[in-house]
């Protein structure tokens, strides 16, 4: 039988899927790995570890289907990193990751200039320490000798398909977060290009989503099971998460909550916002996605959980807690920004503050304001975008999607329907449709109607005051930060 397999390199960990002809989840693996933080505002990976990572997820994925065909590997992966690379093609650095800060000042001032703004409209990308752009003009002013002797700057995907195949290839999808393409033109922009201080030969050759490479024969032994199968370069993660749960369609949007969030719509053209409030990204052909990513999504309920309740059961016991609360938390409200923030306010600086605690709270009603902050911080993202596209259905994903208690608030928050797709893992899945693309099969997949939620207009009235409260009392306390 053949199949197909999506993988998804995460921040956290690598997962494979593989799916049948019909969609039917064959097998998976998923394969942590640790994020590192060698110093204040850093964060980086072993590049090594996640290219361990994606061979052994594949590996054990055939090991399970050892009769069937895998056909095609789609990749998904995470946007925003960068490792240097020598002229040996030796890592100079670990993988810096997108929750990395150190370019945070350096950033604020290139988003009050005229090159700053020039920038984010033509790439898309909001002036911020995420972006490999401030971290490339941060190492240009701070590390002076590793920038000059670096011969590739490039990401984890770039990595991982060098290890294979020997290319330094990047796809349009993301080559467009990086701050460095051009994404109407879907080229290197020499004027950002210029301003870092490098030329395209430092970077890796744009090819599209559909891209195919093979495995030379005998090149490795540890993807033996795979030599006739077609390395499809996909997209970012973030774009085939949208894909991948259906929400490319008029009217729609994706909401995604894991260990961060994103809000995104699909757009036919680049679309960038005149107060550089969202990103866009090119999705595949002539799709892009336009949105914004929190750095705040479920991390706060795992800070809550570790290390201020230091509570030790299960997560849905924890979040069980929450539902003998009141809509509202009794008044109890969280700034949910304990790791800065990007979307929507874009400061490195920002921080989790509880508001209005009183005598009465408990820990159960920490435990709703945060679910209902996570929430609300979507919200504020999600009318950024609802000022220039109707929207009547949200599509959520990400590990939250599993927990009835959370979608149901998202749909109260919005004051629309949520559908939670059938398709658990949707960027692994729309890594595969991209894949079914690039080699022109028909897509015939079967998939059940997902679990739809319909908003409480009761609720939805409480969140919205307790919404436009944090968003107040943020503009209140900006500054002490």
């Amino acid at each position: 039988m053949d199949y197909y397999i999506g993988i998804d390199i995460g921040t956290t960990s690598t997962k494979a899927v593989a799916f049948s002809a019909a969609g039917r989840v064959l097998a998976q693996q998923s394969i942590s790995y640790p994020i590192k933080h060698p110093q204040q505002n850093r964060s980086e990976q072993n590049p090594q570890e996640i290219l361990e990572a994606v061979i052994n997820c594949l590996n054990n994925t055939a090991n399970l289907l050892p009769q069937d065909n895998p056909v095609l590997i789609g990749f998904a992966a995470a946007m925003h990193s960068l490792i240097l690379m020598d002229e040996n093609d030796h890592s100079l650095t670990d993988c810096i990751i997108w929750a990395d800060n150190r370019a945070s000042e350096l950033a604020v001032k290139l988003k009050e200039t005229a090159e700053g703004k020039s920038f984010y409209h033509a790439s898309g990308v909001p002036i911020h320490a995420m972006s490999p752009l401030c971290k490339l003009c941060w190492l240009k002013e701070n590390e002076t000798s590793l920038f000059l002797n670096a011969s590739k700057f490039i990401g984890i995907k770039e990595f991982v398909f060098h290890r294979l195949f020997g290319k330094y290839i990047i796809d349009t999808s993301i080559a467009s977060a990086t701050g460095l393409l051009n994404t109407s033109q879907l080229q290197w922009d020499e004027n950002i290009l210029n301003y870092v201080g490098i030329d395209t030969k430092k970077l890796s050759a744009i090819v599209p989503t559909t891209h195919i490479e093979y495995l030379v024969k005998n090149s490795t032994n540890r993807l033996s099971a795979f030599q006739q199968t077609a390395f499809v370069i996909g997209s970012s993660d973030g774009a085939l998460a949208n894909l991948g749960s259906g929400a490319t369609v008029e009217g729609s949007m994706s909401i995604t909550i894991g260990t961060s969030s994103a809000v995104r719509v699909v757009t036919k053209q680049a679309v960038t916002d005149n107060s550089m409030r969202t990103f866009c990204y090119h999705l595949s052909g002539e799709q892009y996605i336009t949105g914004g990513a929190s750095n705040n999504g479920a991390i706060v309920l795992q800070w809550l959980k570790e290390k201020i309740l230091q509570n030790s059961g299960p997560y849905q016991q924890f979040i069980n807690t929450a539902e003998s609360i009141n809509p509202g938390s009794d008044g109890l409200l969280l700034l949910p920004y304990i790791l800065g923030e990007r979307a929507p306010l874009w400061n490195s600086s920002a921080r989790g503050v509880f508001w209005n605690l009183s005598i009465e709270h408990t820990a159960a009603h920490m435990v709703r304001a945060a679910l209902e902050a996570i929430v609300y911080n979507t919200y504020c993202i999600g009318k950024i975008l609802m000022e220039k596209t109707t929207v009547n259905t949200i599509y959520a994903n990400g590990g939250f999607a599993d927990c009835v208690f959370w979608v149901q608030l998202l749909a109260d928050m919005f004051n629309l329907q949520v559908i939670v797709p059938s398709m658990e893992e949707s960027a692994a899945f729309g890594a595969v449709l991209i894949g079914l693309l690039a080699l022109e099969i028909p897509a015939a997949f079967d998939l059940p109607e997902g679990k739809k939620y319909f908003p409480n207009a009761t609720n939805h009235a409480i969140y919205l005051r307790q919404c436009n409260k944090m968003e107040h009392l943020y503009e209140l306390v900006k500054k002490e930060f």
